[in-house]
């Protein structure tokens, strides 16, 4: 099934104009003359795009630190990543800008990694976060007694958050560290390699507390999100946003419909979307 799904999003994917193809190169960095070497690059590279993906490739739909890294739109991730320099050289700057803390970096809807630009996290805080008063109703047990231990410390590696929250079991731990993560509560503040790897773990609200504590409608979320993404992409076919994001396709939609009423986007057809500026091929 998932062979089939990928081929069919391949399908869609090459179906897309040239001219679309060639806007997207652009804004994505999926140019040779435009990838991405240094860390101030890639703050730069998801300060444009507004939300990109970490490890993504050409087959997967959206911005990708990966492909901008590449410089080039047919990018695939090498069975052998171990070896593979261009997928060295982006962990190594995810690790660079998740140290720096200019960037949101982290797992959000669907367990993916990815960047947010300052300007941008309000509208996902609203999309996908939660208020501190409905932490207890919407989070697990496991996820509430993590939470307790890094609002106390603030910062803490894996081994010590594993055992102060006294989450013994390894997938209970890993699930509730990704429930906080998704719910843009929980982000990796460090990486450490000696004397053995680790992640430092802190809260969002500490490293970006203005953006976390920002109140927007879910409406204009979805609409700015939408906006976001189409003016990197040129043109959204049915389904490429919600995959990108981890929205659902009826939001992804009112996202959408919501810029063709403003005049910022026009509908081709049904769930396909283009820049109201962007000439038609």
């Amino acid at each position: 099934m998932r062979v089939k799904r990928i081929k069919k999003n391949l399908r869609h994917y090459h179906q897309l104009p040239i001219h679309i193809e060639e806007h997207r190169d652009v804004h994505w960095s999926r140019e040779e003359t435009a990838s991405i070497q240094t860390v101030l690059q890639a703050e730069r590279f998801i300060e444009q795009v507004g939300f990109a993906d970490c490890f993504a490739d050409s087959r997967k739909p959206g911005p990708s630190l990966y492909v901008a890294v590449c410089g080039r739109r047919d990018a695939v991730i090498p069975r052998n990543v171990q070896k593979d320099p261009e997928m060295s050289q982006t962990w190594a700057l995810k690790d660079s800008v998740l140290r720096r803390g200019k960037v949101y970096y982290g797992k959000l809807s669907r367990g993916r990694a990815m960047f947010v630009a300052p300007r941008m996290i309000p509208f996902f805080k609203s999309l996908f976060g939660m208020r501190k008063r409905e932490e207890t109703k919407q989070l697990s047990t496991s996820a509430c007694r993590m939470l307790r231990v890094l609002r106390k410390e603030w910062e803490m590696g894996t081994a010590e958050l594993r055992a102060a929250s006294g989450l013994s079991d390894r997938s209970t731990f890993t699930r509730a560290l990704d429930e906080l993560q998704g719910a843009m509560i929980v982000i990796p503040s460090d990486v450490i390699y000696e004397p053995k790897f680790t992640y430092l773990w802190g809260l969002a609200e500490e490293r970006f507390p203005k953006e976390i504590a920002s109140n927007v409608e879910r409406s204009t979320a979805l609409r700015e999100v939408a906006r976001c993404f189409l003016s990197g992409a040129g043109l959204t076919i049915p389904g490429e946003l919600a995959r990108v994001t981890g929205l659902s396709r009826p939001e992804a939609g009112l996202g959408n419909r919501a810029l063709v009423k403003e005049g910022y986007a026009v509908m081709i057809s049904p769930g396909t979307y283009r820049l109201s500026n962007l000439k038609a091929e």
